[in-house]
């Protein structure tokens, strides 16, 4: 299979990333909404946790609308999703001993790890938006941390809000895109 081939596969299987970042968006908001009304500790579980249940979440939503959850067997970039995926929980070791150092920076951290993750996405998918999107996660988070200064969940608030503008930018990207033959055949 060309690496053409395999991505748009990716594409197409998961519309542009709309669905995984619309769960992703859905939790960030909830945790955010948590840390604002509820307590810091309670949204900071609920994101971190919660993040181990975005890729389950998707499968069950695709499968839910009758959709394919999963790349053929022959397109070598499952196991990159998978390696990609994997950088997000060895990461937050990082974005804990930030929060140790100075709790106002867990929304900060996440937003420069998930940020960070999203920027093999270009490859995974074959789409630039994710290089836009991971800049602007990082930059934010680098900002949010080190100079604007606001409400401990002003971070999460902000990544609900990139994520599901970004699922939309993803899945009209897709709409119009022809599937391949791969995934008419295994559909």
């Amino acid at each position: 299979m060309h690496v053409a081939d395999a991505q748009r596969e990716v594409r197409v299987v998961f519309a542009g990333g709309f669905f995984g970042q619309a769960v992703s968006s859905v939790l960030w908001a909830l945790s955010a909404a948590l840390s604002t009304w509820g307590s810091r500790r309670l949204g900071m579980l609920v994101l971190v946790f919660g993040g181990a249940l975005i890729f389950p979440a998707t499968q069950l939503i695709l499968r839910t609308l009758g959709r394919r959850a999963s790349l053929s067997d022959d397109n070598p970039l499952g196991q990159l999703a998978m390696q990609i995926a994997f950088t997000i929980p060895l990461n937050l070791l990082v974005a804990g001993g930030a929060t140790l150092y100075r709790v106002t920076w867990f929304y900060p951290a996440c937003m420069i790890v998930v940020g960070a993750h999203y920027l093999p996405f270009v490859h995974l998918y074959g789409m630039r938006q994710f290089w836009v999107l991971g800049a602007l996660m990082v930059a934010a988070g680098v900002a949010f941390a080190l100079y604007l200064p606001g409400p401990f969940s002003l971070g999460a608030w902000v990544t609900a809000v990139l994520l599901m503008v970004f699922a939309f930018i993803g899945r009209a990207a897709v709409t119009s895109e022809p599937e391949p033959r791969i995934v008419k055949e295994l559909a």
